[in-house]
């Protein structure tokens, strides 16, 4: 069976460390990082990709 081309990641709040968003990226691509909306500090924020399990 062939592997997907695409993995799903959570996006991570750095201030909070809150799960805000998901979302799919490459697997041969770099970690994505960047700025989204985080509903509680009400502000845009810094978010870091982390993989799901």
């Amino acid at each position: 069976m062939a592997k997907e081309k695409r993995e799903h990641v959570m996006m991570v709040c750095s201030e909070t460390g809150d799960i805000n968003y998901y979302t799919s990226r490459s697997r041969l691509g770099q970690k994505l990082e960047m700025m989204k909306y985080s509903p509680r500090l009400r502000r845009r924020t810094l978010h870091k990709e982390k993989r799901r399990k």
